[in-house]
Formats: C-alpha cells, sequence, structure tokens
C-alpha cells in the first residue's frame, strides 16, 4: 500500500450496514405495507385491516416501524459521516454494497424471525390463503440469507482488493 493508502480511514463497515437496515425496513413498509398492501404491523395480532379502527392502530405502528428504520439510516450518516471527517474513506463499490446487503439481509431475517415466527405480529403475504403463508415467510427468510451471504463476499472481496 502507498502512503496515501495508509493515510486514509477504513471504510466503516458499521455505516454500511446501519443503512442496509434502515433500507430493508422501509422497502419491507413502503413496498409491501403500502404500496401492495400485503400486510401491515399488526394485521396478524388479532388486527386485521377490516375496520377503520384497525387500519389506524396497524397505520400508527406502521409508523412506528417506519422511524424505527430511520433511526438505522442516521446512524448510519453519522457513523459514516464521523468516520470521513477524521480522514478520507478507504471504500469501494464492493465494500458500500457488500455492508448495505449484510444489513437488509440481516432486516429480512430479524424482522423475518421475530415478527412473522416468534410473535406472529403479520406475515408477508396475507392476501393469499393462509396456508400459503408459510411459503412467502420462507421465501422472505431465504431472500435475507442470500442477500447477507452475497453481501459478506462482496465485503470480503472488496477488503482483499483494496488490501493489495
Amino acid at each position: 500500500m502507498d502512503d496515501t493508502a495508509k493515510e486514509q480511514a477504513e471504510f466503516p463497515a458499521a455505516a454500511g450496514i446501519l443503512l442496509g437496515l434502515g433500507l430493508g425496513g422501509f422497502f419491507d413498509g413502503i413496498v409491501l405495507h403500502q404500496v401492495l398492501q400485503w400486510h401491515h404491523m399488526l394485521s396478524s395480532a388479532g388486527f386485521p385491516p377490516d375496520s377503520l379502527e384497525n387500519l389506524r392502530l396497524n397505520t400508527f405502528f406502521d409508523g412506528l416501524f417506519h422511524m424505527g428504520t430511520y433511526v438505522f439510516v442516521v446512524l448510519g450518516l453519522i457513523v459514516l459521516w464521523r468516520r470521513g471527517r477524521r480522514r478520507p474513506l478507504l471504500w469501494s463499490a464492493k465494500l458500500i454494497a457488500g455492508t448495505f446487503l449484510i444489513g437488509f439481509g440481516g432486516f429480512n431475517l430479524i424482522e423475518g424471525t421475530v415478527n412473522h415466527q416468534i410473535l406472529r405480529l403479520h406475515h408477508v403475504n396475507e392476501t393469499v390463503p393462509r396456508d400459503q403463508w408459510v411459503y412467502w415467510d420462507t421465501g422472505f427468510l431465504l431472500w435475507g440469507a442470500l442477500m447477507l451471504i452475497a453481501g459478506w463476499v462482496l465485503y470480503r472481496s472488496g477488503k482483499r482488493d483494496l488490501s493489495r
């Protein structure tokens, strides 16, 4: 590594992972909750969106969910900003894409396991017959695992590229 590269700070993986967690949450909330309307935050927890009262409750909790994902994005930007202000960052498309995928995939695995499987607050696609929900939930977890693995591979490849 030349002297210029030595003076640069290592890319803060935590920033990319936090941004990926936030983007994963925004994708879920915007696409699955709002656009496709496959589920809402509490739609399987005794509050199906079949009345105005239940829809209002679900919308409120969807909003709290979005606030949480917003916090992940803000924290990711703070970490990136603070690290980048100290010294120029040594980063690449592989590092940022890899950490985003790790965060996004991690979001799917955590949210899918906790909210879909353990707490049963909602399921991925509640517009299909109930006996098919398990397939959508499983697909969501597999999609998350694949993103996490692909992100890890990209991240490691980016680290190797920069160490040369």
